[in-house]
């Protein structure tokens, strides 16, 4: 019986098959068959996160804690996403409420002084339940939680406290805290500590209770668990969790600092090494070798080595070279004694590479947590202002992103449920002909805008007339630069008439201060612009 030929296969240069190769090549063996052994699961993010969620978590505080490249870069974050005061900018939505625009920016202006008093109270710290932050801080300490873990927890208590004018205050939770129950395995409606509907929304949170430090053996965490629901019956939230999902299903926030931890824990390492070197290499600028054979040593000490035998060889030795006293441009160098040689001892090359291997290491560090390198390594050494400006502005939209997604978010619930409370309690006038109460239109009471720090001016005159120009031209507002610069317009307004007025008071010629301020920046300007470089 004849059998059937196979048909022939047309291979490829690594000897596989011509059809699978047509597809993506990423998704092939590669050239050579380099992707042959790379096969990674194919995970939900949760099934990803959630396994090493703890570990990821305890190596990221680790290296915060210890590395100073770390530290700074979360500092980073801190200081241009919030800075030293988030201001509220209220702005209702006076057209949903069906009141005037007047009314509802005399409105704003009563509520921005309520909460100024309340969240920024650098005495009573009311508004916090443990009464050691303000407002800033608050925001401040969740942008650095947010950066180390992944994500941001805060639960709203209900105290009444002498002193406060309201009851609502803030109670942060570590994410740390937020587990399952005895450590209980996760399932569809129970993750991370986290219980969920069928929906993929999360309804509730379990919270581990703090716990003894041990004789600071301990981890700080309890043996018993609170569920807290996300809110009450009325839709007034209890516990607030935020973070920025990736994928449908993610229950938990990843950190920054899982793809460069491997990175941050090497790094410290190189330099301590490096440092040893250039300790070693200091420390001796000549030594002696002898050559001298071992039955010859052991001959001189009668044939064993023993130590007190080689203690005394050693002494004679030393003896020696001390009465000769023979310094070599300030070092004493001894007379050799036979089989005995000189070696000058260098530093070489001081740096060897290290300093681009460094380098390199801090620019994969920078790329992952989002920084610019220049800041995070503090190395403004080689950079001009034009890669300077490029470097910070890109950096500058990253920094907005998250001031809007985690930042705002935080501050506009916690202003969501000061303004509930104060309009509850009479203690701002709400106006009248308002066509909906705060529940029927809670997102209208609560529209605001949020002024962190202002962008980093790398050459404050260009920006100044950049900012002039656009303003004169329609294409931007008082407004928009000063929240640029971090400063409430309305605040600016109001100082500016106030010192016009003392002006007039004094007698000084305000408008002759400010043409005379406008000529210095046109010379400057002038002068800058013929000096500049290409």
């Amino acid at each position: 019986m004849q059998t059937a030929t196979p048909a022939p296969a047309i291979l490829d240069a690594a000897g596989q098959p011509m059809r699978p190769t047509m597809n993506y090549q990423g998704a092939g063996a590669g050239f050579g068959g380099q992707l042959s052994h790379w096969q990674p699961g194919l995970k939900t993010v949760d099934a990803a996160l959630l396994p090493s969620l703890n570990l990821g978590n305890a190596r990221a505080e680790d290296v915060v804690r210890n590395n100073a490249f770390a530290s700074n870069g979360v500092q980073l974050h801190v200081d241009n996403i919030v800075g030293d005061l988030f201001r509220l900018c209220y702005k209702p939505d006076y057209k949903v409420l069906g009141i005037s625009q007047e009314e509802a920016a005399a409105f704003a202006r009563e509520v921005e002084a309520a909460w100024h008093e309340i969240a920024e109270d650098p005495t009573g710290c009311y508004l916090d339940a443990e009464r050691k932050r303000t407002f800033t801080m608050m925001i401040r300490e969740g942008v650095a939680v947010h950066t180390r873990v992944g994500e941001d927890m805060f639960a709203a208590e209900w105290i009444d406290r002498p002193g406060s004018l309201i009851k609502t205050a803030i109670k942060s939770i570590t994410p740390k805290r937020v587990c399952n129950p005895d450590g209980k395995a996760d399932t569809r409606s129970l993750k991370a500590g986290v219980a969920i509907n069928r929906h993929g929304a999360a309804v509730g949170y379990h919270v581990r209770s703090p716990g003894d430090l041990d004789f600071g053996l301990g981890n700080g965490l309890g043996s018993t668990w609170q569920y807290v629901s996300r809110e009450t019956r009325h839709r007034r939230p209890k516990f607030v969790h935020i973070f920025e999902p990736t994928e449908d299903g993610q229950t938990r926030g990843a950190n920054q600092f899982l793809t460069v931890l491997e990175q941050m824990q090497i790094l410290p390492k190189m330099q301590h090494t490096k440092l040893q070197n250039f300790i070693v290499n200091a420390m001796y600028a000549a030594t002696i070798e002898s050559e001298m054979p071992p039955d010859m040593v052991m001959g001189l000490m009668g044939g064993q080595v023993e130590g007190e035998q080689l203690l005394n060889y050693m002494g004679v030795v030393n003896d020696y070279h001390k009465e000769l006293d023979i310094t070599m441009n300030g070092v004493r160098v001894p007379h050799l004694i036979g089989g005995e040689r000189l070696n000058l001892q260098t530093s070489g090359n001081a740096d060897n590479g290290y300093v681009d291997l460094e380098g390199s290491v801090l620019r994969w560090l920078a790329a992952g947590l989002n920084l610019p390198y220049e800041t995070l390594a503090k190395d403004f050494k080689q950079i001009s202002y034009s890669a300077a400006r490029a470097s910070l502005g890109e950096n500058w939209r990253y920094f907005m992103g998250r001031r809007k997604i985690i930042a705002a978010r935080k501050a506009t619930i916690i202003f969501r449920l000061v303004l509930e409370e104060l309009l509850f309690r009479n203690l701002v006038s709400m106006p009248k002909g308002v066509t909906r109460d705060f529940y029927q239109a809670t997102n209208a009471w609560t529209r605001c805008r949020w002024i962190g720090s202002g962008r980093l001016a790398i050459d404050g005159l260009k920006e100044t007339k950049e900012a002039i120009m656009r303003i004169e031209a329609g294409l931007s507002t008082y407004e928009d630069e000063m929240a640029l610069m971090g400063k409430d317009y309305l605040e600016v307004f109001d100082q500016q008439q106030r010192e016009a007025e003392e002006l007039e008071a004094r007698q000084l010629p305000a408008s002759l201060m400010r043409l005379n301020a406008m000529r210095v920046l046109g010379v400057a300007a002038e002068e800058d612009d013929s000096g500049e470089e290409s």
